[in-house]
């Protein structure tokens, strides 16, 4: 078979099933071999990982992540692709394909055997951009053993769980994921790099999975409570937006955010997470 980086081996396999692009999953095929490589070596794979890839597509950077590490476990929710990736992965006796859902599959049972055996997991993933944020978090809150993933997603997407306090891109997501990980930009990736073209260009992060959270809050759904309610409302201050949306009455946020040694007229973007997690705190003794 031809690479399936060949925009005319991915349309006779189109052509073969009788298959179309699906927008509903956001499927978008890698065209360019040496990105492919590129995002596979992010991974920092070796044969003692699992992988785990979510939307292997026609099986491009599956074939690939076959060749790096030890077993690779691909979950893709198209049932109409399954036939093609029995194909273009008949050479990869290392590749489990799963039809599924992605948030709605036991990845602790999936790799279990291997964890067992003392193997790490590692994931690697061309997310769709709809669900990109859902799939991330839902890894981050799980208790999954994950050393590291790295993911192809959105530029703005990628640029937002990376950013600095005091940045347009930093929120609540940026908190939020910062918590459980040390996020980074790898490297940017172009439009023309994929078949369809999306309409946005796309960036991968690689996700370094702390030893321990990076604050250490009282009580931690307090914590994130207070991190996406100051954001709800960005351009008010800090003060006005978590009196619209904590339910808590202005004098006892003034007292918190006194007590937390936070001014209460700026806004949420300059907050640090150790800032929101003393915040948190003064809010849950007061």
């Amino acid at each position: 078979m031809e690479k399936l980086t060949s925009p005319r081996t991915i349309e006779g396999l189109l052509k073969k099933y009788d298959l179309h692009f699906n927008k509903r999953f956001g499927q978008n095929f890698l065209i360019d071999a040496n990105m492919v490589e590129k995002i596979v070596a992010a991974g920092q794979l070796t044969k003692e990982d699992i992988v785990l890839e979510v939307g292997p597509g026609i099986g491009t950077m599956t074939q690939v992540l076959a060749r790096e590490a030890g077993k690779v476990y691909a979950v893709e929710i198209d049932k109409k692709l399954i036939p093609v990736l029995e194909e273009t992965l008949a050479d990869c006796p290392n590749v489990s394909v799963i039809c599924g859902d992605i948030l709605k599959t036991d990845v602790a049972a999936l790799v279990a055997q291997e964890l067992a055996q003392g193997m790490s997991l590692k994931i690697v993933a061309n997310l769709p951009y709809y669900v990109t944020t859902p799939i991330i978090m839902g890894f981050l809150e799980s208790d999954l053993p994950v050393e590291r993933m790295s993911f192809l997603i959105q530029k703005e997407v990628g640029e937002r769980i990376c950013a600095q306090p005091g940045t347009k891109a930093y929120g609540s997501l940026t908190i939020a994921c910062q918590y459980y990980v040390k996020p980074q930009v790898a490297f940017y990736v172009p439009a023309g790099v994929f078949m369809p073209r999306p309409k946005v260009d796309s960036v991968v992060i690689t996700l370094e999975k702390r030893q321990a959270p990076s604050v250490n809050p009282g009580d931690k759904e307090l914590f994130f409570r207070i991190v996406k309610a100051a954001f709800l409302n960005r351009r008010k201050t800090l003060i006005n937006s978590l009196c619209a949306n904590t339910g808590y009455d202005k004098e006892r946020l003034t007292k918190a955010l006194e007590a937390a040694n936070i001014d209460p007229g700026v806004r949420a973007e300059r907050l640090t997470g150790e800032d929101f997690a003393r915040l948190s705190d003064c809010l849950q003794k007061e």
